[in-house]
């Protein structure tokens, strides 16, 4: 008998956005966004134009929402707030004294419910979670019993919605691995994971290593030899969670590298297809933030990923998913026994 997911005779684009306005880049922006603030302001417009396209192409995504965003007011945030709070070593990671305003109105970087909306209304989206407050789950002072309340929080504010979250990826995509077992007991049955690489690893936010990592992720984006494709046969883990692994992040366009857009493009391209031929998980990420500014060059861009994948979902049979239809399809065929083939 096998746990592993055998080929089902298609490739698949798995999409996911890390759904997080101000409290993804809190520690790195002044409390009304600073520099950044257009791009934060700009997810506004971001998200319709995003989810025309993915009505448009039928494209499946999973949005892995923080769950502050959810809440309506102050008082519904304070009323669903994690019990525990991280200690981190770090004080501008806290979140203890963060200056939320009343609502959405008057805090539109902290407060997204009306935006959730539009994205529930749209078949195909799945909405996920990216943990209550951004949690950082490998920086020091952060422990197990308050990653516990963050996602307990999560989960009721989601709930007291009307949905029920699935799917978790973790914010920086600090995955610590001693923490997983902690997911199926929120109902989570799928994480999104790292490229096996070394610029990909799991790691907390020290300068030196997190700049070296950048340098070889930045590169990587216009050149590199390596396809980044996931494997069916990887999903489902030996704990019965399921891990599909990111591919490429979706990096947004930028003027002054705008004569590498080719590059980018035919690096996603190659990968698109390896995955389209060889039935192959190619998962491709970003926030909607990285939408904010320049949203006509990145529409254009994305629709043109977009493109790509209807001509091979036409010729290959290539498929659109969330992150909880891959652990669906892994999940139903666990115990069954292996067949030949695979991607």
């Amino acid at each position: 008998m096998s746990d592993t997911l055998t080929d089902p005779g298609f490739g698949a684009l798995v999409v996911t956005l890390d759904f997080e306005l101000l409290w993804g880049v809190r520690d790195r922006y002044p409390a009304d966004g600073g520099a950044y603030r257009r791009n934060l302001l700009g997810v506004r417009q971001a998200v319709p134009r995003m989810l025309g396209l993915f009505r448009d192409f039928d494209i499946a995504v999973t949005w892995a929402t923080v769950g502050a965003l959810f809440a309506r007011s102050r008082a519904e945030l304070e009323r669903f707030r994690p019990r525990e709070l991280p200690a981190y070593q770090n004080p501008r990671l806290s979140v203890a004294q963060e200056p939320v305003g009343e609502d959405e109105v008057s805090d539109p970087l902290r407060f997204a419910p009306t935006l959730i909306r539009q994205i529930q209304a749209v078949p195909g989206q799945e909405i996920g979670t990216h943990t209550f407050f951004h949690y950082y789950a490998l920086e020091p002072g952060q422990t197990r019993t308050a990653f516990a309340a963050d996602l307990a929080a999560a989960v009721a504010i989601g709930e007291h919605q009307g949905i029920r979250l699935r799917s978790i990826v973790f914010p920086r995509n600090q995955v610590n691995r001693s923490y997983l077992d902690l997911l199926p007991g929120f109902g989570l049955t799928s994480y999104r994971g790292n490229p096996q690489r070394w610029m990909y690893e799991e790691s907390s936010g020290g300068r030196s290593t997190a700049l070296a990592r950048r340098a070889g992720r930045l590169v990587d984006t216009y050149a590199g030899g390596v396809r980044q494709v996931g494997r069916w046969s990887d999903v489902l883990q030996v704990d019965g969670l399921c891990n599909v692994p990111a591919s490429r992040f979706l990096r947004p366009y930028t003027p002054r590298l705008r004569r590498l857009e080719r590059l980018r493009a035919h690096r996603i391209r190659q990968e698109l297809q390896t995955a389209a031929v060889g039935h192959g998980i190619y998962h491709l990420w970003w926030h909607p933030h990285n939408f904010g500014a320049h949203l006509d060059q990145n529409i254009a861009f994305l629709r043109g990923v977009l493109e790509e994948f209807a001509a091979y979902r036409e010729r290959y049979g290539m498929r659109s998913l969330t992150m909880s239809e891959v652990a669906e399809l892994a999940l139903a065929q666990r115990g069954r026994p292996a067949a030949s083939g695979g991607s």
